[in-house]
């Protein structure tokens, strides 16, 4: 998936206008639509680890990539996980301002570091180094990662976070750079919306959302839903990542679900299934769970209804593209509100994606 394809608008707060920058292929601010990222989970230093998983990321619909740099030899990494990749790399960099310096020469498309846990001169050779490259930075503030004097003025809080971002800010403006994005992050969602809502307020930087260690999947998926929706729909938020304990990839579906839901961006499958009642006939869950894994990393947009009993399913079905509605070892299947023809259960998935391949042919 990648920056081109057009958005559809929420019908919610208008879009915050920012800065439009430009990280590798990706456009972020301005005009362009919300991006999705995700960092790997391997040691960068094995190369081809990490090739794989990005490549697993990048077929799941990742757009921009990070990746950790805890020492000289994962920034040596760079250059060959780079030219193997189809999207831009970010290199994370803490504390060592010479490693985010050296990532820079090597060709990343942008860094992440914090400024608060690096000194003011070793701050200028990253932003000459960036300068040199036309690097993105990306300023990240944790609630974990407050200056003192900050935590001794505000506690851990929104108004200490947004502090700390815009005076990271403020020190490589005060360097001559403005290529920046910022990103806000916290495991409390309500901190985590307030200190985001208070620098868009402030600024007009690209923001980057995220909730921070936000857990195993469906902890995660709630948390990321409610923080990062939330702002979205206030117009604020210009790329998003969820943050899932364990494989990344797991994190993709989510966002995307995000974006759909919202209507920010119309990708993929949109997958609207019944809980089920006493009503239902047909292996729903697992029909459901086999569409959802045979449509997954798929681009263009499609509304797939799967409905669990012939009572309610044709009425909801003729809001999807494309729907069963199930009864007693069979289906009936409809496309655009119209019942075609009926399916042996045993069939639906073959016959649905078939289906499926002929809408995409015809449009």
């Amino acid at each position: 998936m990648t920056s081109e394809i057009s958005p559809m608008e929420a019908s919610f707060a208008a879009r915050r206008k920012t800065r439009a920058l430009q990280v590798g292929c990706v456009a972020i601010g301005g005009d362009a639509t919300v991006a999705v990222q995700s960092m790997t989970s391997t040691d960068t230093r094995d190369v081809a680890a990490t090739v794989r998983q990005i490549r697993a990321l990048e077929r799941a619909g990742c757009e921009i990539i990070r990746v950790a740099i805890p020492d000289a030899e994962a920034v040596r990494a760079l250059p060959d996980i780079k030219k193997r990749i189809a999207i831009p790399l970010i290199a994370d960099i803490h504390f060592q301002a010479r490693l985010a310096v050296a990532a820079i020469q090597k060709g990343v498309d942008g860094i992440r570091i914090n400024p608060g846990n690096m000194a003011g001169d070793k701050i200028a050779e990253i932003v000459r180094a960036a300068k040199d490259h036309q690097t993105v930075i990306r300023i990240g503030v944790n609630a974990g990662s407050l200056e003192k004097d900050l935590l001794a003025r505000y506690g851990v809080s929104a108004r200490a976070l947004c502090e700390s971002a815009l005076r990271g800010a403020a020190r490589l403006e005060d360097l001559g750079f403005e290529r920046i994005k910022l990103s806000i992050k916290s495991s409390d969602v309500p901190m985590m919306v307030e200190a985001c809502r208070l620098v868009a307020a402030r600024t007009d930087y690209p923001l980057h959302l995220g909730v921070t260690e936000a857990g195993t999947r469906v902890d995660a998926a709630v948390k990321s839903a409610l923080g990062i929706g939330m702002l979205l729909a206030d117009g604020i938020g210009d790329t998003i990542r969820v943050s899932v304990t364990g494989n990344p990839v797991l994190e993709l579906p989510i966002a995307w679900s995000i974006l759909r839901a919202l209507k920010i961006r119309m990708v993929g499958a949109e997958i609207i299934s019944c809980p089920t009642c006493g009503r239902c006939e047909i292996d729903l869950a697992g029909l459901a769970v086999r569409v959802e894994k045979a449509l997954a990393g798929r681009k263009k947009y499609i509304k797939v209804a799967l409905m669990g009993c012939v009572v309610n399913g044709p009425g909801e079905a003729a809001e999807a593209d494309i729907g069963i509605a199930g009864g007693r070892g069979f289906g009936m299947l409809f496309k655009k509100g119209v019942a075609c023809k009926k399916v042996k259960e045993k069939d639906f998935v073959p016959v649905l994606l078939e289906e499926i391949r002929s809408l995409d042919k015809e449009g």
